[in-house]
């Protein structure tokens, strides 16, 4: 059993790779075989589609990042820290993982399975979600009434995030979406948040 689940990580990681170094490149299970050195037919063995190879890495995706939104709110309970940490975990992740940014945007996912935008769509609409919940909480805890609707304040930040990660893809991975993320930081902290 371990030998197939290292053989499906190593496929999975494979995908990442040449998501990463083939941008605008259509993938095909064929290029992907001849990737990882195994045939298509042993690619099915691991995976019935490749619409389940992209899953597999949406499954990650959402595994990190919002196991680690709930350490977050957890750990942390002041809600500007929260959302900090917050937008900065996600920055940092797609700046690690550029190949599976390209399914984040959906540039990676034309051609391919309905579902799959639907499945990335609700990785966002958690972390606004968990989001939208520190802002509430604020409220209740910290006895501080936003400016800004607590929905709105967190569509907005996810706003900023969502650019981030645009920009990162659309420069072919060298404009870093943590690039300048304290200062900018500093800035929706003290005229949003404060």
């Amino acid at each position: 059993m371990a030998a197939k689940q290292n053989r499906k990580q190593e496929i999975l990681a494979a995908l990442a790779t040449m998501l990463e170094t083939s941008p605008g490149q259509r993938i095909t299970t064929a290029r992907l075989a001849a990737e990882v050195g195994v045939s298509e037919a042993a690619l099915y063995r691991h995976f019935p589609s490749k619409a389940k190879m992209f899953e597999g890495l949406i499954d990650f995706t959402e595994d990190a990042i919002l196991s680690r939104v709930n350490q977050i709110l957890e750990n942390e309970k002041d809600t500007v820290t929260r959302c900090e940490l917050i937008v900065r975990l996600v920055l940092t992740f797609v700046e690690r993982n550029p190949g599976i940014t390209r399914i984040l945007t959906g540039d990676a996912l034309l051609g391919e399975h309905e579902r799959l935008r639907g499945r990335v769509l609700g990785i966002f609409e958690k972390i606004e979600a968990n989001l939208k919940q520190a802002l509430r909480e604020r409220r209740l805890r910290e006895q501080v009434q936003g400016r800004l609707d607590e929905g709105m304040l967190a569509n907005l930040i996810m706003a900023y995030a969502d650019g981030k990660i645009t920009q990162f893809v659309r420069s072919e991975f060298r404009r870093l979406p943590t690039e300048h993320f304290d200062e900018q930081w500093q800035t929706i902290a003290h005229q949003l948040l404060s």
